[in-house]
C-alpha cells in the first residue's frame, strides 16, 4: 500500500479506534478522526478528533469508512470527501491472485486466500479466515475468528458473527446476519438472522437496516 498523505477516518467509535490502530501500524503518520459528536480535546494517540471536516490544506488526503454497522459504512463510502484507502495490518496475509476493494480493512492476523475477491468497504476482523476463491460482497463484515471455507460466495451487507463458520461451496444472499458461533451448512437465500449449529433462521425479513439489528 502506498501511503501518500494524511488519513481521514470517518467516525470515532470502537471500530474507528481499531481502524486507527491498523492505520498507524500500516505506516500512516497523520490521522484525523471526524465525528459529529466529538468533544473538545478528544484525541487518539495524539491524533485529533473533529466534529466537522477541515478545510483542504494542499496535502493529498485519503479517507476511510470506520462505522461498524454495514449500512452506515456503505453510506460513508458513498459520501466520502476524499479517495478511499485500503488498510492492511502488517500481520494480515493475502494469497496469490486475491483482490481487495477500496475502503476495506484487513485487521491483525486476518487471512485472505488465493484468488479470493473482497469487495468495497468490507471489514475482515482480527483472526478471521476467508479461504481460496471466495467472494465477499461490498460492505460486509467477517467478525473476529470467523472462518469462511473455500469457494463461498457472500453477498452485500452480510454480518458474520464472531467465531462463525461457513463450510465450502455455499452462497449467502445480501443482508444476512449470522450469529456468533453459528455454523452455516446450507445456502442462505433469504435475508434475515440465522443462529445455531447448524444455522437456522430466527428472523426472516426484508433487507435489514441499522435500526433492525445492532451490529
Amino acid at each position: 500500500m502506498s501511503v501518500r498523505g494524511p488519513l481521514l477516518i470517518l467516525g470515532f467509535g470502537g471500530h474507528a479506534r481499531s481502524v486507527g490502530d491498523v492505520a498507524l501500524a500500516a505506516g500512516f503518520k497523520r490521522l484525523l478522526f471526524i465525528d459529529e459528536h466529538a468533544r473538545d480535546g478528544e484525541a487518539f494517540e495524539g491524533h485529533r478528533v473533529l466534529s466537522t471536516l477541515p478545510k483542504p490544506d494542499g496535502d493529498y488526503w485519503q479517507a476511510f469508512p470506520a462505522a461498524g454497522q454495514n449500512f452506515r459504512r456503505e453510506h460513508q463510502c458513498q459520501e466520502a470527501p476524499h479517495p478511499l484507502a485500503t488498510l492492511v495490518a502488517p500481520s494480515a496475509t493475502i494469497g496469490i491472485g486475491a483482490s481487495v476493494g477500496e475502503g476495506t480493512l484487513l485487521a491483525r492476523n486476518s487471512h485472505v486466500g488465493p484468488l479470493a475477491q473482497i469487495g468495497r468497504g468490507v471489514i475482515l476482523n482480527t483472526g478471521c479466515v476467508v479461504d481460496h476463491e471466495c467472494m465477499v460482497g461490498d460492505f460486509s463484515h467477517i467478525s473476529v475468528n470467523a472462518t469462511v471455507a473455500g469457494r463461498v460466495k457472500i453477498g452485500r451487507r452480510v454480518m458474520l458473527g464472531a467465531g462463525a463458520v461457513v463450510i465450502d461451496n455455499l452462497s449467502i444472499c445480501d443482508d444476512v446476519v449470522i450469529g456468533a458461533g453459528a455454523v452455516v451448512v446450507d445456502d442462505i437465500t433469504m435475508a434475515g438472522t440465522y443462529v445455531g449449529v447448524p444455522a437456522r433462521p430466527v428472523d426472516r425479513r426484508k433487507p435489514l437496516t441499522d435500526d433492525a439489528v445492532d451490529l
